[in-house]
């Protein structure tokens, strides 16, 4: 059994351009399917969150057309249910990523907020990094690398080939043209090599031990070959 460390956004909104607040949080598919799949394969999971606090879930993704249909959702709804990490997380400042064989970052609007500009986060990743351990991000998770700097303040992952949510499908999403910046955007002026699949179909792209997922319906893939990374 090995310990594999969620980190996830303590935020309930993201800012938009016009200072206006989107109610947000993580994405329950891209938390729940992994974390279903490491359980599954007899691993234990730790949920960080900056400061500690319970990490809100973005009501849009408990939505039935978020998920499939009402049978998914209720599917989603009982995973997330039986997540006892996600109440009881630890502080993403006091994390010490050699304690655990893995890191795992979901997705959803929350990490453009908070994680995107967090500098524990940001050590966390650079050290994992560095470990070689393998770390998987995906979808919005991939706003956590922006904060990833190493100490001549580059970004740690310039170079990297990464698969993020898309500009096509936040413009297909209808945020898009609301937001402050783009993921994608974001990632290319850091140096990260962004490699856009077709919207809303998965997409993994896999870079020596960082594993990266495109979009919802890359969580699944993505989970297979962090577990084929952690043998």
């Amino acid at each position: 059994m090995a310990r594999i460390l969620f980190v996830m956004t303590g935020a309930d909104h993201w800012t938009l351009a016009d200072g206006t607040r989107h109610a947000t949080g993580f994405w329950a598919e891209e938390a729940v399917t992994p974390y279903e799949a490491f359980r599954a394969a007899g691993h234990e999971v730790v949920v960080a969150t900056p400061g500690g606090v319970v990490p809100p879930v973005d009501k849009g993704s408990l939505a039935a057309e978020a998920n499939g249909g009402q049978e998914g959702a209720d599917r989603i709804a009982a995973g997330l249910e039986a997540m006892t990490e996600l109440r009881g997380p630890v502080r993403l400042e006091d994390v010490d990523p050699g304690d655990y064989a893995a890191v795992f970052y979901p997705g959803g609007h929350g990490p453009m907020e908070d994680l995107a500009v967090d500098a524990a986060s940001g050590r966390v990743l650079v050290e994992t990094l560095e470990s070689g351990k393998p770390l998987g991000v995906v979808c919005h998770g991939p706003a956590a690398l922006l904060a990833a700097l190493k100490e001549d303040g580059t970004n740690a992952f310039a170079g990297y080939r990464v698969a993020a949510f898309t500009n096509a499908e936040e413009l297909q999403a209808g945020l898009g043209e609301k937001a402050k910046w783009l993921l994608q955007d974001r990632l290319a002026e850091a140096g990260v090599d962004v490699r856009a699949g077709e919207p809303w179909a998965p997409n993994v792209v896999v870079d020596r031990n960082l594993v990266t997922g495109q979009n919802p319906a890359s969580s699944a893939p993505l989970a297979t070959e962090l577990l084929k990374k952690l043998g």
